[in-house]
C-alpha cells in the first residue's frame, strides 16, 4: 500500500511532529510502502502525487488543518485519512469530515469531542499515539547519563523530583501541582519540582506567573523552570531523573508525556479526564484526581484560519466544555503517598512500564493503522502488503480491528476504598 504520511516533517522535539514520525516509521519497519511529506508543502506534495502515486494519504494535525490534510490530497484523486487532535471545539468542516471513510482521533475523548460539534461517529475510529518503548525504557538512579541530568538540575541524591512537561506548564496542570506541593511541603520537605516546557511568547508569561505563584506558596526555592529545545534523544533521561511524572493537565487529548513517562517505569500523577483516563490506570499505574472545575464556553472567535470568510463570533446553543481543573487536596494526597512510599511508586512503575508496553508500542499501533486503512478505504482495499509487514497476520491485512486499540482498557479500573463510587 503506498502511503504518504504528512505531518511536520522534517519534525521537530514536538508532540504532532513525534505522533507522525513514529506512524512513518513503525510502517516502515512492518513492510508498508511509504513516504513522509510536510502538511503545508504543496509543491511537495504535488509531486509525489504524480510521480509515487499513493493510494492513501495519512494526515497528522486538528481540524483547522483540513485544507491541508484532506482537500488538497483529494483535489488530486488521492483519498485521505486524517488522525485528528481536539483543539477545544469543532468550529468547521464537518461535511468534509463526514465524507470521509475513516477518521483517526487520538483518544475516545477527542472521537466525543467531534461527535459533540457534528461529525458523524460512523467512519471514526479512536487510535492511540505509539511510543517508541525500547528507547524510553527505566533506568536506574545510578546510571551515569541519568545522574548527571539529576545534578544538573540541582536534586540533591536525598531528594525526590517530581516532573511536568509541555508547551507551558498552567495547561499541564503546573499550577494545580504546585499548590499540591505546597501543601505536601508541611510534612516532606524533600521534593523538587522541575517544569520544562517550550520558550515561545505566550510561555515566557506564563512563567513569569507561575513563579510569582511558587513564590506566593513559599516553595519557590523548590521549582524550576527550564526551556528551550531538548531533543527526543535526551527525553529518556530526563524522565528517568524523575521520581513522579505530574500531568494534571488542564486540557489533554492524548497524553504522550504521560506515555513516555510509563514506559521509562514512573508512576504518572494526573486527572481523571480526558484523554488521560485511556492512558493511565488509576491505582495502578498512578493516580487520577478528581475534576474540581470546569471551563465551558458559550461562544467562539473564529477566523480565515478556521475557514471562515472572517472574524465572528459563534454563540453555542449549549456551552462547550473544552478545559478542566483537577483537585488540589488529591493531587496533595495521591503525591504525599507516592513521595513517602518507595514501595507504592516502584510497584506502581513497574506496573506502568508493563502497561506502556503492552499497549502503545509504536510499531503495534501502525500495524493497527495499516490494517484499520486497508479495511475502511476502498483505495487502499486491494492494496498488497509486502512479506515483511505480515507481522504473523497471515490473512493478508484483513483482520477485524478491535475500536478500542487498547488491550487493556484504562476505565475499566475499580473504585478503590474511599474513592466516589463514580469514579
Amino acid at each position: 500500500m503506498r502511503t504518504l504520511i504528512m505531518y511536520e516533517y522534517p519534525p521537530p522535539p514536538a508532540g504532532l511532529a513525534t505522533q507522525g514520525d513514529l506512524l512513518y516509521k513503525g510502517l516502515c519497519e512492518i513492510g508498508e510502502d511509504c513516504r513522509p511529506v510536510h502538511l503545508t508543502t504543496e509543491l511537495q506534495k504535488e509531486w509525489l502525487y504524480k510521480w509515487y502515486k499513493p493510494q492513501v494519504a495519512i494526515g497528522v494535525g486538528w481540524w483547522g488543518q483540513i485544507p491541508s490534510l484532506v482537500l488538497h490530497p483529494r483535489q488530486f484523486g488521492v483519498e485521505a485519512v486524517p488522525w485528528l487532535v481536539a483543539d477545544g471545539w469543532v468550529a468547521n468542516y464537518q461535511d468534509v469530515l463526514n465524507s470521509l471513510p475513516l477518521i483517526l482521533t487520538t483518544s475516545k475523548w477527542v472521537l466525543d469531542t467531534y461527535v459533540r460539534d457534528g461529525v458523524s461517529a460512523k467512519n471514526m475510529v479512536s487510535q492511540p499515539i505509539g511510543c517508541d518503548v525500547k528507547s524510553f525504557r527505566p533506568l536506574p538512579r545510578s546510571h551515569p547519563e541519568v545522574r548527571a541530568v539529576r545534578e544538573a538540575l540541582g536534586v540533591a541524591e536525598d531528594e525526590k523530583l517530581i516532573l511536568t512537561i509541555g508547551g507551558d506548564g498552567a495547561s499541564k496542570g503546573s499550577r494545580e501541582m504546585m499548590r499540591a506541593l505546597a501543601t505536601v511541603n508541611q510534612s516532606f520537605k524533600k521534593w523538587k519540582y522541575v517544569c520544562k516546557v517550550w520558550f515561545q511568547e505566550r510561555t515566557e508569561k506564563q512563567n513569569r506567573l507561575d513563579m510569582e505563584l511558587a513564590e506566593q506558596l513559599g516553595i519557590r526555592d523548590k521549582v524550576t523552570y527550564i526551556d528551550g529545545v531538548l531533543s527526543r534523544e535526551f527525553m529518556p533521561f530526563i524522565y528517568n531523573a524523575c521520581d513522579i511524572y505530574a500531568g494534571p493537565s488542564r486540557q489533554e487529548g492524548f497524553g504522550m508525556p504521560h506515555v513516555e513517562a510509563q514506559a521509562c517505569g514512573k508512576p504518572v500523577l494526573s486527572v481523571d479526564a480526558m484523554g488521560i483516563k485511556e492512558t493511565v490506570i488509576h491505582k495502578e499505574t498512578g493516580f487520577l484526581a478528581d475534576i474540581a472545575d470546569v471551563v465551558a464556553l458559550k461562544e467562539g472567535i473564529v477566523d480565515k484560519n478556521m475557514g471562515y470568510p472572517e472574524k465572528a463570533i459563534i454563540k453555542f446553543e449549549e456551552p462547550k466544555v473544552i478545559a478542566v481543573r483537577a483537585s488540589v487536596p488529591q493531587l496533595a494526597e495521591y503525591a504525599l503517598a507516592l513521595l513517602s512510599d518507595d514501595s507504592l511508586a516502584a510497584k506502581m512503575g513497574a506496573a506502568a512500564r508493563e502497561h506502556a508496553r503492552a499497549n502503545f508500542d509504536y510499531k503495534a499501533l501502525a500495524r493497527r493503522v495499516a490494517d484499520l486503512v486497508r479495511e475502511r478505504v476502498p483505495q487502499a482495499a486491494n492494496a498488497s502488503k509486502t512479506s515483511s509487514g505480515n507481522g504473523g497476520n497471515g490473512n493478508g491485512g484483513k483482520r477485524k480491528i478491535d475500536e478500542s486499540g487498547v488491550s487493556r482498557r484504562a476505565d475499566s479500573r475499580s473504585v478503590g476504598a474511599g474513592q466516589k463510587g463514580s469514579r
